[in-house]
């Protein structure tokens, strides 16, 4: 029987531990932990994922800083307000929400962000750090990804893993946190030759590429770990809206040893390792 592997149910065992954790530290006289979220314009789906960032911070006792600008502000003052919040001795977490409009410069403004307040890890020190195999801020949603392996006891030692989708925010930190955990790893990317034959032979097959479905049953190995990251909205015909995975659920469950869903596997984990980290931040600043 095909594992379903429930990050919803993980993230808010974690949530629950970060909130205790808050709690036993502000009853000693500490302050609670703060995070600032940047967000640069009124775009949609960027609001509803600071509003869920922001009732996670409260619901585990984290003080949120919201900081919502307009869509023509510019980049030095986006910048100016980063580095008050890098001084802000009350912001362990610092947090801009992608995307930015398109006059701004999103890399130059994350590499403006304190590496030790940098809570999404995706600063080149924090990255630098990921590669050397050192101690540091991960990048959420790949950390969320092996802390969710982790909980479903899925030995990675020597596995065969393939990463579909290269990109900065997932593929490549999910590749060498992977390689950490001594799996060996393929990183594969829309130039990869016979994709579907590299994936059948995966034991840990992680979608991250933003296609709809487009992983089947037909390119996945029987009894394989599938972790589906894409988040994808797909118009119904009757007009309203659906969240669906890079994978195809419905086919690949029954070929699957264990599977993330979507909505409700990997995107609940990302809000988790977001507030794990902010309190990481915290405890290394309180040297607590």
């Amino acid at each position: 029987m095909t594992q379903l592997l429930d990050g919803k149910a993980l993230a808010t065992q974690i949530q629950d531990q970060l909130a205790l954790e808050i709690q036993a530290l502000t009853a000693h006289g500490q302050r609670p932990p703060g995070l600032a979220v940047i967000m640069v314009g009124d775009n949609p789906a960027s609001a509803a994922y600071v509003r869920n960032k922001e009732r996670a911070c409260a619901r585990v006792g984290i003080v949120s800083y919201g900081k919502h600008l307009s869509a023509t502000t510019p980049q030095t003052e986006v910048a100016d307000l980063i580095q008050q919040l890098n001084q802000d001795a009350n912001v362990d977490g610092i947090l801009v929400q992608l995307p930015l409009p398109d006059h701004l410069d999103a890399v130059a403004l994350l590499h403006t962000i304190d590496p030790n307040k940098d809570v999404d890890g995706l600063h080149p020190i924090n990255l630098g750090r990921l590669v050397r195999g050192e101690p540091g801020l991960r990048s959420c949603t790949p950390y969320g990804v092996m802390r969710l392996l982790e909980s479903a006891n899925i030995n990675l030692v020597g596995a065969n893993a393939v990463v579909v989708g290269r990109s900065i925010l997932v593929g490549k930190p999910m590749a060498l946190m992977l390689i950490e955990a001594n799996a060996t790893v393929t990183l594969a990317h829309s130039h990869t030759a016979d994709l579907p034959a590299l994936m059948r032979q995966a034991d840990i097959l992680v979608a991250a590429v933003g296609r709809p479905g487009m992983i089947t049953a037909a390119d996945v190995k029987p009894d394989s770990v599938v972790v589906d990251v894409g988040i994808n909205r797909v118009e119904q015909i009757d007009g309203s809206a659906r969240l669906v995975g890079d994978v195809d659920f419905a086919s690949v469950e029954p070929v699957a040893g264990a599977i993330t869903p979507v909505p409700g596997g990997v995107g609940p984990m990302t809000v988790a390792m977001l507030l794990e980290n902010t309190v990481t931040s915290y405890r290394l600043r309180l040297g607590a």
